[in-house]
């Protein structure tokens, strides 16, 4: 038995749920008289709906079938070796459900070890070995290939990606060392780093073919046919496959240097992964491939039994699992058809909505306001935005003219609502205007049509409180921009009835909305959160604190962007009205900003000036600002900052605003770009011992998403 047999044999016990990998090797003759081909099929074909992924059974497997092609090879009997998926799926790397339950790091060595001590063989082997990626793949999905002599690519390759730093790990069975050698440093941090930390970016087979990842690009209808052919003409001699020079000189150090830029735009320095990965590319430009893997080896121990690979694997399942099962959503059979939507206004948040529903519901989609220059303007901008797709190439021409077509505006709801079956509003958010629109739009819609809000923090209840079927009406709150963050809260009034919030999460599922059910309580979740948060901020700088020292404090977090900097995309006035809100139903715990009162009142859009590229204190904003004279450290500011988010989530978790604290996490990730390093603020609070400092208790059961003991 082989070292690598022995190593994977043991490992495979630490994955007792592993879904194995099956490898099939057939043979086939070439043509053009290549000779005889061995072909590597994996699959876990007994188990179709679960991506192909790589435990240590399955790589032992992968193994077996490289003995048996080895010999082949040594033997004569074949002239080359190639490697598939099965329908759709290449392979989408390591069993990741596995990795995360390792507690001792000579377990999470054994696993980085076995992986390269696998795929590499496929390089040594006497005879060229060719990858298909002939579907996703991912992670030691994409490194497997890279081992191989040759690569070829489906066109209709949905998703490549490299997202292991995204995870909080780094590609470690070859990415980091093999992809810069092979495309050079520059499009590797590209692949590695910037699509990693751009919300996982994935690249399509016309892109993996541009980049040099594959050689060649083929149709996905007879895609193995085609890439079998490409490979007899490669062994025949026929083709010579050329690759462009790799830059080993400034070039490279220059691309390093841009990925820790572009890194610490995005986590600050607060997560390892990114820099351990640009560490590894930093001295892979030697060609030093035992050197380079033996640090993508330490790099996965470390990571592995780190705090960020958890985190992120915790929000992972957030986003890809408990987002498609929302907690609390009605049976869906009780959902109505909706064939034609209003928006009551015509502003930037109701036109975006229209954008939205025409585009994924396809339905006609009417918007009125207060007078036709209003709806001519937010009709415009609908038309612009799908004029921009189809220069875009998102959608051809005749989408284009069809999209338009669905989108009108009226100034009379009588005859725009009329026969709608959704309508929601997106007026200024003041409780009098919100109840006088739905009593209107009631008396015209028919009395199945939902009504819902796009309220930010005002009581659903309230609004459909004197309406004579308060039951339909239920919130839908977007956040902005809205074709960017994926998050809806949908609000069930006191009054809402199933088939009305039925109707309304069948709606955010073909909207492609990651929609959470929350109780109708002030501000909802994620504003309710983040004024409590920004409320803080507020109140240190307006006792004394610098307004440097108040944004740096919070710095160690990796958050997307700062606190006042968020202010701005939110927009004071926004802010304002909210804290305001929340100050009126909490007023021993919100307060309002005299200085963010003061900003608001000067018209001030928000606290910086952008002219020199990197946001400035606004000098004006400065002459505004009242001060006292109660200077906090930075450490101070952040844990005032986190014991009252901690006390605000553990209040609302015993109110039941959302059926428990994954929710909240799940609301922040997705509507506030709260980091996935993190794994959502809950586990961090809890891995910080800030929430049980402050509410006694921590808010998920032990080891779920922590730091192995």
């Amino acid at each position: 038995m082989s070292t690598t047999a022995e190593l994977l044999k043991g490992a495979a016990e630490l994955f007792p749920d592993e879904v194995v990998t099956q490898a099939h090797v057939r043979h086939l003759d070439l043509p053009r008289g290549a000779g005889r081909f061995a072909l590597i099929t994996l699959d876990n074909g007994f188990d179709h709906t679960k991506p192909t992924t790589f435990g240590p059974q399955s790589l032992a497997n992968l193994n077996a079938a490289l003995d048996q092609v080895e010999k082949e090879a040594g033997a004569g009997e074949i002239k080359g070796v190639g490697i598939t998926g099965k329908p759709f799926i290449f392979a989408v790397g390591a069993d990741l459900k596995g990795v995360e339950l390792l507690k001792r790091r000579e377990d999470a060595l054994a696993i980085g070890k076995g992986g390269h001590d696998v795929f590499r063989r496929l390089s040594g082997l006497s005879v060229p070995t060719f990858a298909y990626y002939n579907g996703a793949a991912m992670g030691g999905g994409v490194e497997v290939g890279l081992h191989c002599t040759y690569r070829t690519v489906s066109s209709a390759v949905p998703a490549l990606s490299l997202p292991e730093v995204f995870l909080g790990l780094v590609p470690g069975w070859g990415g980091c060392v093999l992809l810069p050698n092979l495309i050079g440093a520059d499009r590797a941090v590209k692949v590695i780093i910037e699509n990693s930390l751009n919300q996982n970016k994935q690249l399509k087979g016309e892109q993996i073919y541009e980049l040099g990842i594959a050689d060649a690009i083929f149709e996905g209808a007879d895609f193995l046919e085609e890439s079998l052919r490409w490979t007899a003409a490669v062994l025949a001699g026929e083709l010579r496959v050329e690759r462009g020079a790799v830059d080993r000189d400034a070039g490279w150090d220059a691309a390093v240097e841009r990925g820790r830029a572009f890194a610490d735009s995005k986590v600050h320095g607060a997560a390892p992964a990114a820099y351990r990965a640009l560490d590894i590319i930093a001295r892979a430009k030697d060609g030093d491939l035992d050197a380079g893997f033996a640090a993508e080896d330490e790099a996965l121990a470390d990571l592995i039994m780190g705090g960020e690979l958890r985190s992120g694997i915790y929000a992972f399942n957030l986003v890809q699992k408990r987002a498609k099962r929302p907690a609390g959503a009605p049976d869906k059979s009780l959902a109505r058809p909706v064939t034609k939507v209003g928006v009551v206004g015509a502003g930037l948040m109701a036109s975006q909505l229209a954008l939205l529903f025409a585009r994924r519901l396809e339905v006609p989609v009417v918007l009125t306001d207060i007078d036709q220059e209003r709806i001519d303007k937010g009709v415009g901008y609908v038309h612009e935005e799908i004029d921009k797709l189809l220069l875009r190439g998102r959608v051809n021409q005749d989408k284009a003219n069809r999209l338009k077509g669905l989108v009108t505006g009226s100034l009379d709801k009588a005859a725009g609502f009329g026969d709608a079956d959704f309508v929601i509003e997106a007026v200024f958010e003041e409780m009098s205007v919100k109840q006088q629109v739905f009593a209107e739009v009631e008396a015209v819609v028919p009395e199945t049509a939902i009504l819902a809000t796009n309220t930010s923090s005002l009581s659903v209840g309230e609004m459909a409180a004197n309406l004579a079927h308060p039951e339909r009406v239920v919130g839908f709150h977007f956040f902005n921009p809205v074709a960017v963050l994926p998050l809806l809260e949908i609000v069930r009034g006191e009054r809402t009835d199933d088939a009305s919030l039925a109707t309304a999460f069948a709606v955010a599922r073909k909207l492609k909305k990651t929609a959470v059910l929350v109780k109708d309580a002030p501000a909802f979740v994620v504003n309710r959160i983040l004024t409590r948060f920004m409320g803080e901020i507020q109140n240190v700088i307006d006792e004394g604190t610098p307004v440097e020292t108040a944004e740096r404090a919070v710095e160690p977090l990796g958050l997307p962007m700062s606190p006042l900097v968020l202010l701005e995309l939110v927009g004071p006035a926004i802010g304002l009205h909210v804290s305001q809100t929340l100050n009126r139903a909490f007023p021993e715990r919100f307060t309002v900003s005299e200085n963010l009162a003061a900003v608001v009142k000067a018209g001030k859009r928000g606290f910086y000036v952008h002219d020199s590229g990197s946001p400035e204190l606004d000098p004006e904003v400065a002459a505004l600002l009242k001060q006292g004279d109660t200077v906090l450290t930075e450490e101070q500011v952040r844990a005032r900052v986190l014991d009252a988010v901690a006390q605000e989530i553990g209040l609302m978790l015993e109110e039941g605003v959302v059926a428990e604290a994954q929710d909240i996490d799940l609301c922040l990730i997705t509507g506030a770009g709260w980091p996935f390093h993190l794994g959502g603020v809950t586990p961090y609070l809890d891995r910080e011992g800030v929430s049980e400092r402050v509410n006694g208790k921590r808010f998920l059961a032990p080891g779920v998403a922590s730091v192995p003991a």
